[in-house]
């Protein structure tokens, strides 16, 4: 995510700039990796209560803005989408490193086309790799 920057990232989404929205995305730049509600809560520091917080990252994943991620946590995680190219995909790799816990994303390892059987509609792929990151191996 190269020199994008909350305001750009509102901008190319026909998004309304409000503090909440550009305090969020910009907490998403600075960790590079899936949050959760809840830290962005922490993170936050009672600065947007926590509707608030739900809300703009309702309308974000809406917006395609940041996609749910899939983790053996049990809560929704989420994480920024890549804006590098007009069009992006949600189905790629999820990594979870088993010792600092956090969730990232690797845009460049794609998923495998799934030939569904008759009657069946996809309406959404994920993979969760588990192991150790680069920060902690």
């Amino acid at each position: 995510m190269s020199m994008s920057t909350p305001l750009s990232i509102l901008q190319r989404h026909k998004l309304r700039i409000t503090d909440c929205r550009q305090v969020i995305i910009q907490e998403f730049l600075d960790k590079q990796v899936a949050l959760a509600h809840s830290d962005l809560e922490d993170a936050l520091d009672s600065q947007f209560d926590r509707v608030t917080i739900y809300r703009t990252l309702k309308t974000f994943v809406d917006k395609d803005v940041v996609h749910k991620v899939l983790d053996d946590s049990g809560s929704a995680k989420y994480a920024l989408c890549s804006h590098e190219d007009e069009v992006h995909n949600h189905e790629h790799v999820h990594f979870k490193c088993e010792i600092c816990g956090e969730t990232t994303c690797l845009d460049a390892i794609t998923l495998p086309n799934i030939n569904l059987p008759k009657g069946f509609k996809k309406k959404e792929m994920s993979l969760l790799v588990q192991g150790v990151c680069n920060k902690c191996y």
